[in-house]
């Protein structure tokens, strides 16, 4: 139902005439604008001022509009109350927020009395907090002086007042605010869509702010867990599902995400990520991050298949590749150098899902674009894994831990075995070492010349990981090497090793029964390290 609302103010003021349809159509009279972002901010003011409505605005960007020659009015002739404070005071004032918060029936009275003149429209987004503490060597105090206080206020207040205020944070909603005011108002179901959208771009501009001061300090260990945790991403894009068919899915990324990972990757062809690509993808990437020399890793179904490092990339990714092919079918390749001409005129004669590389020859593309469904992704310079948070969630809350960086070196390794380990056997298993820590638990990794061999992932009983890795490895497994990724608890699984031929172990060791593994791998010839620390992944 319509409320007509006239109100008189001061003989010195404009006479005002309102049509309002509370909880229907606003007609916007007056739009307040401040942005940090302008993008198009002049051709939407522009085009706002030939309909007839009156633009107030702040610092910045009434300067802007007032340069490129749009009809705007400073905030401090509004207010009667200058800017001041380096910026710092300018819209926090009655005269805005009266005009953003009242409502137009009930609060009138009001506004007249103190001569409030209502704002029907606010166009505000916030100081550049994100882009500022991505700059190095950002201190503190720079970063602090790009908090946002009077934007915030003004969407918040206008958000919540959305009965009959429209707020746009977002400049891709400029041409359709327009489009709403050419054909009469604003109606108020685009008005309650825009005030959900302002309350969220508010509330991830106070996390990403939460958590930079959080976590500024990367050595203070009372940061890695703090006692309330604030998590806000963006919508990336959508999945055609999730990991089956009948599971909805998208992909949403998080702010400040300038770093070395899939969501950066530059996609140079083939068809759309899938859930299970994207999940897939990052966890070859991970793994294949793990090594500085050229290498390859083969993931399927998030576990390693085949995995090699050589001096030639080329010569990695053959032996990866070739170290399980019937797995490696419809798997993700992710190599940590140059794609050449060699490798994808391989990919293009395979079924491959996706694969990774830092970068990919001219001549490289041509073959791969043969699979135009084939997912190509450029990711850059691929460095080591950093330290960085995980999370999983959980019915009702979520698991938070920090990411297995951990890199093991010889020095970390205690021969436990009467039978010392050779210095090439060492450097084995330490490359198993690497794969290892990207299987799924209980894991059992067989290699031989830095190469997998026999893969045993994700069973329930870690004899069951062994007779998997062996019969797997077949043959290949005479003089090979044998990761495992938690401590043996019984040597039943040694005396099933020992027949494959296998001549070392690394395991974390820590079972109330090692001395009896010990025995075993003594008895039977084997060498055997422990790392003292395990790598599950679940």
């Amino acid at each position: 139902m319509a409320i007509a609302w006239i109100a008189s103010l001061s003989s010195q003021r404009q006479f005002y005439s309102y049509s309002i349809f509370m909880s229907d159509i606003i007609k916007v009279q007056r739009a307040l604008i401040s942005v940090s972002d302008k993008t198009g901010i002049v051709e939407f003011a522009r085009e706002l001022s030939s309909l007839g409505v009156e633009i107030i605005s702040t610092g910045g960007t009434a300067k802007t509009l007032a340069e490129a020659g749009v009809p705007v009015k400073e905030i401090s002739q509004f207010t009667g109350f200058p800017e001041m404070m380096e910026g710092r005071l300018k819209t926090l004032h009655p005269l805005v927020h009266g005009g953003i918060l009242g409502k137009r029936d009930a609060h009138a009275a009001e506004a007249q009395a103190h001569n409030i003149q209502w704002i029907d429209l606010v166009v505000v987004n916030l100081y550049p907090f994100s882009q500022t503490i991505q700059k190095p060597g950002v201190t503190l105090p720079e970063a602090i002086e790009q908090i946002d206080i009077g934007g915030p206020t003004m969407i918040r207040a206008a958000a919540k007042n959305n009965d009959w205020v429209a707020v746009v944070v977002d400049p891709k909603d400029y041409s359709m605010i327009l489009e709403k005011i050419k054909s009469g108002g604003v109606d108020s179901s685009t008005r309650m869509v825009l005030a959900t959208k302002a309350f969220s771009h508010t509330a991830q501009y106070d996390s990403i702010i939460s958590n930079y001061l959080l976590h500024r300090d990367q050595a203070d260990p009372t940061t890695i867990f703090p006692e309330t945790l604030t998590l806000s991403y963006s919508k990336a894009f959508d999945v055609r599902y999730g990991e089956n068919p009948h599971q909805l899915g998208a992909v949403y990324k998080e702010p400040n995400n300038t770093q070395l990972n899939i969501l950066n990757a530059k996609i140079l062809q083939g068809k759309q990520l899938s859930y299970n690509n994207m999940n897939d993808a990052d966890g070859a990437l991970a793994a294949v991050r793990e090594f500085s020399d050229p290498a390859c890793v083969v993931i399927k179904h998030a576990n390693p298949c085949g995995a090699a490092t050589d001096s030639d990339i080329s010569v990695a990714f053959e032996r990866a590749y070739n170290a399980d092919a019937m797995s490696a079918f419809g798997g993700i390749i992710a190599l940590n150098r140059p794609c050449n001409k060699m490798i994808a005129e391989k990919i293009a004669s395979v079924f491959a899902e996706i694969v990774l590389a830092p970068t990919f020859d001219s001549e490289a593309l041509e073959f791969l674009a043969k699979k135009p469904n084939l997912r190509v992704l450029e990711l850059g310079a691929i460095t080591p894994l950093v330290s960085h948070q995980e999370f999983r969630y959980v019915d009702g809350g979520l698991l938070l831990q920090q990411a297995d960086t951990h890199v093991l070196k010889p020095e970390d390794l205690k021969v436990v075995t009467s039978l010392a380990p050779t210095p090439e056997q060492i450097q084995e298993l330490l490359f198993a070492w690497k794969v290892l820590k990207h299987m799924k638990s209980n894991g059992i990794l067989i290699t031989a010349d830095h190469c997998t061999v026999g893969v045993g992932a994700g069973q329930v009983s870690r004899v069951d990981a062994v007779e998997m890795a062996i019969k797997k490895g077949g043959l290949k497994t005479t003089n090979a090497v044998l990761a495992s990724d938690a401590f043996f608890p019984f040597r039943d699984s040694i005396e099933r090793i020992a027949p494959a031929g296998i001549k070392a172990i690394i395991q974390p060791g820590g079972s109330v029964k090692d001395t009896e593994v010990i025995a075993a791998c003594n008895e039977l010839g084997i060498a055997m390290v422990f790392t003292g620390i395990r790598c599950f992944k679940h």
